[in-house]
């Protein structure tokens, strides 16, 4: 039964999972925490300067 699994039509072949995922959320959680560091600077840096 195990063979069937592998061998059917229009099946596309696993990916593999774990370690290759991770290393990109990384990178994209620290951009979007330096994006939102950025834009609270931005608002404090504005609003000392307006006032």
């Amino acid at each position: 039964m195990d063979g069937q699994r592998d061998s059917r039509p229009g099946h596309p072949p696993e990916q593999p999972t774990g370690v290759d995922g991770v290393p990109r959320f990384g990178r994209l959680l620290v951009v979007l925490i330096c994006a939102v560091l950025l834009i609270v600077f931005i608002t404090f840096a504005s609003e000392a300067y307006f006032s």
